[in-house]
């Protein structure tokens, strides 16, 4: 293979970038021409495709979001676009295209893939919702983030006895609230994976007030099935302690990448250059139990996300009394 292509698309991830910069550079290495494909599959459809070098991925390393930008695509959700995209490629003499987004963009390579296009999987989305990976690019920096700002409400909750919900992202996948619910010390976290209803909430923020807690915080996903508005207006009511929420929003997308969101970036990149180099069927790269993994893009995308319940239940543990 000769000639490769790269793309970022759906929602911007902290990583992208050091995605991009390592497909380029490593494909050069290998003595390939790499393409970047701007916004997307719009991009590829409208023919915004640019011969990138050595330089292009120059100083890009430790910055958020994507310098090839990203849009949705509602029209490449059509056969005849998909193959007005594959034929896109062609034109260019593009063999292989590596796909750096989440599920979405990943369905959309898999019909790239049927088309006769050699697709390569790298999952970048903070929302941690592609099951055949542990992580996904963006995750870990997204946490980290939540984490900082969970840091900053404790200081003013604290000050004002009040308890305060904090919406995240996440879509239908409740690992963000998860995972900054247990390391930023939540009372409460409310995932779309469990159950919990409003009287057992109330329990345990009064149950908090009562062992003499000063504030009481709740991390909720934004695909829990309650209104954080409601719930904030209900606690006030049923606590008699004002309740606020705070909804991060875009934030959490944006930043510099830690160290682990730019290792996994770069070496799912190269991975994926050195599949498409070696001629390798259509794959999704990923990690389990920290060791690098591909598997075939189709059955990646049927892989069964698995809760992790163990981690919900120590978060309840810790977040009891005072």
């Amino acid at each position: 293979m000769k000639k490769i292509g790269v793309l970022t698309s759906g929602g911007d991830a902290p990583g992208m970038n050091a995605a991009v910069r390592a497909a380029v550079r490593c494909g050069i290495d290998r003595g390939m021409e790499v393409y970047g494909i701007k916004r997307g599959y719009e991009g590829l459809l409208d023919g915004e495709i640019v011969n990138m070098n050595w330089q292009s991925v120059g100083d890009i390393l430790q910055r958020g979001g994507t310098i090839l930008r990203t849009a949705r695509s509602s029209r490449f959700m059509e056969d005849e676009w998909v193959q007005h995209g594959a034929k896109m490629l062609e034109t260019f003499g593009i063999e292989g295209l590596i796909v750096i987004g989440g599920d979405g963009s990943f369905r959309g390579g898999a019909e790239l893939a049927k088309k006769g296009i050699s697709v390569m999987g790298v999952p970048g989305t903070i929302d941690n919702d592609l099951a055949y990976t542990d992580y996904t690019i963006g995750f870990d920096t997204a946490v980290n983030t939540i984490l900082g700002m969970i840091t900053n409400i404790r200081d003013t909750s604290s000050a004002h006895e009040r308890t305060t919900i904090v919406e995240v992202m996440g879509r239908r996948c409740g690992d963000l609230a998860l995972f900054a619910g247990l390391a930023g010390g939540a009372d409460v976290t409310l995932v779309p994976e469990m159950e919990c209803d409003l009287s057992e909430i109330c329990r345990r923020v009064l149950e908090g007030q009562a062992s003499g807690k000063l504030h009481s915080l709740i991390v909720m996903a934004e695909g829990f099935n309650m209104d954080a508005a409601e719930l904030a207006k209900t606690l006030e009511e049923m606590t008699g302690r004002e309740a606020r929420t705070v909804v991060p929003g875009y934030i959490q997308r944006g930043g510099s990448p830690t160290e682990k969101d730019r290792r996994l970036a770069t070496v799912m990149a190269a991975k994926a250059v050195e599949l498409l180099y070696n001629d390798s069927d259509s794959k999704a790269i990923g990690v389990s139990a920290g060791e690098l993994i591909e598997m075939d893009l189709v059955e990646a995308l049927q892989v069964k996300p698995v809760f992790r319940a163990d981690l919900y239940e120590l978060a309840n543990i810790l977040g009891k009394g005072k």
